[in-house]
């Protein structure tokens, strides 16, 4: 009874502003600060934990946040942090885990999950509040769920290695966290909507090279980017574009495509660090489009451009989990083309999976309507069903 309420109250209590203002932003709270020895530990190790209310309120779900060491897509060593949640549900056995991948379209740590999950001041909160039910929903079914700063303490948007390493480091630091009463034999299940799903996706693929020790039964993704340049094309003249355009021109340096923005540019750029949410990017930048930003005509057909989204693009490595994954064939954010592409590759390399062309009407849509058929799919793999090698696409 309490965890249903629990689970109700999530997504109300993300419109509650006195929740929303205590917390400090990652810059002011040092517990977001890596310790000098960083490089030292290993990937996953756990430097520093603390308890929290979810969303500040008394929820009965026990929550801890961990820093993490991880290693970023330049291999450096960085610190990340990652939300763990265990419900009051007695479990017979390991309790599942979850993986939890929050979209999080932002350059900017002010948008992490670990922020908005803690109730801390993010003018991005409704992104969390689209993910509230279905976070709920796992916690209901008594698995553990993980959910980690995978963009890092650089906010590195679309950054595929970065983001997958920093799911997969997560996972290691709460299954070596005791209080949280997971561990080894605890099955693993990854999910993800949206820039989620590409962090998802990206941890499946990095799984096997990066963290062999990291097992997913199942990974369940939808809304999936692809065609990174596509799909900023057709977002040019709102928020979406200049994210991917600032994001990638900050991550890929060796691209020079930093080179090809104008004075303005450069500016947001400069500035994209402490202010690019993406709701403070729709309201500093409604209908500006990306070539204002440029010194060059057509700047997301350059090739610099398409060499900064080039290596992380998904589909260069193989899944070796049962994958479900979804799309809208009307999503108007990011084009099915890609994601069916995306389909044909992971099949033609062996892949096992069910891919749904869904019919529920756009990008928000498909969020909804066909989230319970992926974590259905997970808790089929949780309970040791197995799954058909081979691809169902539908």
């Amino acid at each position: 009874m309490t965890l249903t309420l629990a689970m109700f109250m999530l997504p109300a209590a993300l419109t509650m502003p006195v929740a929303q203002a205590a917390e400090p932003p990652p810059g002011d709270d040092p517990f977001y600060a890596a310790p000098a020895d960083l490089a030292s530990h290993p990937n996953g190790a756990v430097l520093g934990t603390r308890t929290i209310p979810v969303l500040g309120l008394p929820i009965p779900v026990a929550a801890w946040q961990l820093r993490y060491r991880t290693t970023d897509s330049e291999e450096h060593p960085q610190l990340d942090v990652t939300t763990v949640l265990v419900p009051p549900v007695p479990w017979s056995g390991p309790r599942p885990v979850l993986s939890y991948q929050v979209p999080e379209n932002s350059l900017d740590t002010r948008c992490a999950p670990s922020v908005t999950l803690r109730g801390g001041s993010d003018t991005d909160m409704t992104r969390i509040m689209q993910d509230a039910p279905f976070i709920g929903e796992a916690l209901r079914r008594g698995w553990a769920v993980v959910v980690s700063d995978y963009e890092g303490p650089q906010s590195r948007l679309f950054d595929g290695v970065t983001s997958g390493r920093g799911v997969l480091d997560g996972i290691r630091a709460a299954r070596s966290f005791p209080p949280a009463g997971i561990d080894a034999a605890s099955p693993i299940g990854a999910f993800g909507y949206s820039s989620g799903a590409f962090a998802t996706l990206w941890a499946t693929q990095l799984r096997r090279e990066y963290a062999p020790d990291v097992r997913f039964v199942g990974t369940s993704a939808g809304g999936i980017p692809t065609d990174i340049p596509t799909m900023a094309q057709l977002a040019d003249g709102a928020e979406g574009a200049i994210l991917i355009l600032l994001g990638l021109a900050r991550n890929e340096p060796a691209s020079r495509l930093a080179d090809l923005l104008n004075d303005e540019g450069r500016r947001a750029l400069r500035a994209a660090g402490t202010s690019s949410c993406g709701a403070d990017m729709a309201q500093k930048y409604s209908d500006i489009h990306v070539d204002d930003f440029a010194t060059v005509p057509n700047l997301l057909a350059h090739p610099a451009f398409r060499n900064a989204a080039r290596p992380n693009e998904l589909g260069r490595t193989t899944p070796d989990t049962p994958l479900y994954l979804y799309h809208s064939v009307t999503d108007e954010k990011i084009p099915v083309a890609g994601y069916t592409a995306l389909v044909d590759t992971y099949c033609a390399q062996g892949a096992t999976l069910t891919a749904i062309h869904s019919l529920f009407p756009t990008h928000i849509g498909a969020a909804a309507g066909e989230a319970l058929g992926g974590l259905n799919f997970l808790a089929d793999r949780f309970a040791g069903t197995p799954q058909s090698p081979g691809c169902v696409v539908r």
